[in-house]
């Protein structure tokens, strides 16, 4: 299992439009894609305007089919306008 974390510094007028976009319109091609485990979206308890986006993939090979799909590069356009920053962090499972 891989799991990757996306920490993103919303800006602070596009909160609400950045859940929203998560949860209509990223969230959804995402939970189709094969071997994805769970996505999440977290906001951080003392920063409203930070965020993790939380993937579980079955392999890095899956979470690359997904970060490489028609589907995906269509969306970061629009994502981006609503950030700041960004940083992803991969981890693979070791115990």
């Amino acid at each position: 299992m891989i799991e990757r974390h996306i920490s993103f510094a919303v800006l602070p007028a596009k909160t609400a439009e950045f859940e929203r976009f998560i949860a209509e319109q990223y969230r959804p091609p995402v939970l189709e894609m094969p071997g994805l485990i769970e996505c999440s979206l977290l906001r951080e308890a003392e920063h409203a305007d930070r965020y993790q986006l939380v993937f579980r993939w079955e392999t890095a090979d899956n979470a690359v089919a997904w970060r490489v799909s028609d589907v995906h590069q269509g969306l970061q356009p629009a994502l981006n306008a609503l950030h700041a920053g960004m940083e992803i962090v991969a981890y693979e499972k070791v115990a």
